[in-house]
């Protein structure tokens, strides 16, 4: 019995250190496929972070006009689990971090990295809310001259109730309601409307040359 019995641990044993060595072969592969992963992710992210960086900090001075401003990793040595710091230093001011500056100056700053990203990343269209809501007049202005140097790019779709991103539009979409529980939507072309006003002036300046 004992003989058999050896015989039957035994398979039994072989069967279960197979299964084992096969299973830490596996292992070690995993791991070397997920080093290998990190390795490639780490460098893309380095070499993406370096780009998004130069483009902020090229953005932030055409959108400041001026200033200087930087994207710094909390921890070099583990960049793939770091936090991300904000610093920037508008013209005329001491050098700062995010948290630090007044409501309008980070919306500012985060249009400025989100133009940024855009550049270096573009896409088809962008659907944008009011982001602009707590910049000053000046600063609209600058956002809305600075989104349409980029519209060769990317197609802006703009909510808005500032007049200075308005006036930069090609065309105007409203929502307005003349009857009580009726909405309606109007439209209205910028260079239609352009076109039509330049023609009507020419249409009156001709008439007045011809009645001198």
């Amino acid at each position: 019995d004992a003989i058999d019995e050896f015989q039957r641990v035994n398979e039994r044993y072989t069967y279960l250190t197979d299964q084992r060595d096969d299973v830490t072969r596996s292992k070690k592969e995993l791991e070397g496929i997920i080093a290998g992963i990190t390795e490639e992710m780490r460098n893309i992210f380095s070499a993406q972070f370096a780009l998004l960086n130069e483009s902020f900090q090229h953005t932030f001075q055409e959108l400041f006009q001026g200033g200087k401003a930087n994207l710094e990793l909390e921890d070099p040595d583990d960049i793939l689990n770091c936090g991300i710091e904000i610093k920037v230093q508008p013209p005329g001011k001491a050098l700062k971090i995010l948290s630090l500056l007044s409501g309008g100056e980070k919306a500012f700053v985060a249009i400025a990295l989100y133009f940024a990203i855009l550049k270096v990343r573009p896409t088809p269209f962008v659907v944008m809310d009011e982001i602009e809501a707590a910049l000053d007049d000046n600063n609209v202005v600058r956002f809305a001259r600075y989104m349409r140097s980029m519209s060769d790019k990317t197609q802006f779709i703009v909510l808005t109730h500032r007049r200075g991103t308005m006036e930069e539009a090609d065309v105007l979409y409203g929502v307005t309601m003349q009857e009580k529980g009726v909405s309606k939507v109007i439209e209205l072309d910028l260079d239609e409307a352009a076109k039509q006003i330049e023609e009507e002036d020419n249409g009156v300046l001709r008439q007045d040359k011809a009645g001198a």
